[in-house]
């Protein structure tokens, strides 16, 4: 798979340094986006954590995240969590190096007390030392917080003093993007006092039987104050697979006020889940991949978008986008003119360039700004160029009525079928193994653009 080599330039290592007025956390920040353009060390926040054993703990988990592969977990993964401060939050994101875990951490107003929050996304660096420092930190000890390099100490070096060249693979910029279509689909399903929440999460294992990973489907289901196991999908059941993987939030569970859990209604087979434990000023949330097995970057949710033809809807979206905390597409709709469907749809295809995060906590998006330009998630899908490449042969032909179209590859003749919801089917064999669960196969895919050509600007300007 196509690897890009991402170079992180810090000034110096991320580390806890003692001092008179006690602990001061400095993290590192490597070249980012600001409202001003690129910034080689963007500075964020200078103040302290209300929290800080909390506050320390829960980085520490993101840390583990990035460090880990739930999946063939003998291989380590090596990548620096990325933060964005949105002007009254600080939050953490990673991937697992399987892409199967998406951790964040969201530090909000009430766990923060210093100065004026910026506005950006950069990594920050995440070595050795640092992780051993913040294991060491009590209770009772003040921290203070610093993301970015204080403009004091930068005059004085002559450049980079620690260079990190890591190659990310193009599913860790797909799992970004699909994390935040999986979200926006995700109800709250449970909440769990402390004492329940804490009780729970004990009972699930720390690493797979017998060292591989678990590959049955297990489901939860509420219960008065807590969540009891079923081996089946009832009403109301949230799937666990790959229990294991919640091993990050064994670090917090002292420090738990609640334990949230978020999934998809009616589901019957395996769904992906967030699971979010509420801490002082702040929330630490881990979304788990529908399989122990399985990356997100696969699940082909944000392929409806991309096919479609968004580009300057996208656009025309990211010019009103200001690193807000939520974005209400309601709010977007009004400002740009276009309608809400529109805006939704654009906001998904920034997604696939990382501009676009959800919070299930707010049901809302949030802006971020990472590396990556509009047209790479869409330039390395195999089921999205092939549905390009039947639509321009013209393999697909639309029957009358508007539900039924026939796509011809080579000798054979795929049905799709699209219901009054606007569901679609297909014949095909990846339709009959997933059933939309990993998203649209090629065929559904190329009958979209089909029905898109045929109905032209004028139709879809009004979407």
């Amino acid at each position: 798979m196509t690897q890009a080599v991402q170079a992180y330039a810090y000034l110096r290592p991320s580390a806890v340094h003692e001092g008179p007025a006690g602990r001061r956390l400095a993290l590192e920040t490597s070249g980012g986006s600001t409202p001003l353009g690129a910034a080689a060390n963007p500075r964020f926040f200078a103040g302290f954590l209300t929290a800080p054993a909390p506050a320390a703990a829960a980085l520490l988990a993101v840390a583990d995240v990035a460090a880990a592969r739930y999946h063939r977990p003998q291989l380590r993964a090596s990548l620096d969590p990325v933060v964005t401060a949105n002007g009254d939050r600080l939050r953490f994101e990673s991937f697992s190096g399987c892409c199967g875990v998406y951790a964040r951490l969201d530090v909000l107003a009430d766990g923060l007390d210093g100065d004026e929050i910026g506005h950006g996304t950069t990594n920050v660096d995440v070595n050795n030392p640092l992780r051993e420092s913040l294991g060491r930190i009590g209770a009772t000890d003040p921290l203070h917080l610093a993301v970015g390099p204080d403009a004091l100490e930068v005059t004085t070096l002559d450049g980079p003093l620690v260079e990190k060249k890591v190659p990310l693979p193009d599913r860790w910029l797909r799992g970004f993007a699909e994390t935040q279509v999986i979200a926006a689909g995700l109800d709250l399903r449970a909440e769990l006092p402390a004492a329940e929440a804490v009780a729970f999460l004990r009972t699930l294992p720390r690493t797979a039987a017998g060292g591989a990973q678990s590959r049955a489907v297990r489901w939860v289901v509420p219960a008065g104050r807590t969540l009891r196991p079923t081996s089946r999908p009832v009403p109301g059941a949230v799937c666990l697979p790959g229990p294991e993987r919640l091993v990050a939030l064994q670090r917090v569970l002292r420090h738990a006020r609640a334990l949230r859990v978020y999934g998809p209604s009616g589901v019957r087979e395996a769904a992906a889940a967030a699971w979010e434990v509420v801490l002082p000023g702040m929330r630490l949330t881990l979304t788990l991949s529908p399989d122990a097995s399985r990356g997100f970057s696969g699940e082909g949710g944000v392929l409806g978008a991309l096919a479609s033809g968004t580009e300057q809807d996208a656009d025309r979206i990211a010019e009103l986008l200001a690193w807000e905390p939520r974005i209400e597409p309601a709010d977007l709709a009004e400002q740009s003119g276009l309608p809400v469907g529109r805006v939704r749809a654009a906001l998904t295809r920034l997604g696939t360039a990382g501009q676009i995060g959800y919070d299930s906590a707010e049901a809302a998006y949030f802006h971020r700004q990472l590396p990556y330009d509009s047209g790479r998630a869409e330039a390395h899908n195999p089921r999205l160029r092939a549905a390009r490449a039947l639509h321009a042969a013209g393999a697909v032909r639309l029957e009358p009525g508007g539900t039924l179209a026939t796509v011809t590859v080579e000798d054979h003749h795929q049905r799709v079928r699209t219901d009054e919801r606007g569901r679609a089917s297909c014949t095909c064999l990846w339709w009959a193994r997933y059933r939309g669960g990993r998203g649209p196969c090629k065929h559904v895919l190329a009958v979209g653009l089909a029905r898109e050509a045929a109905a032209g600007p004028a139709a879809g300007a009004t979407r």
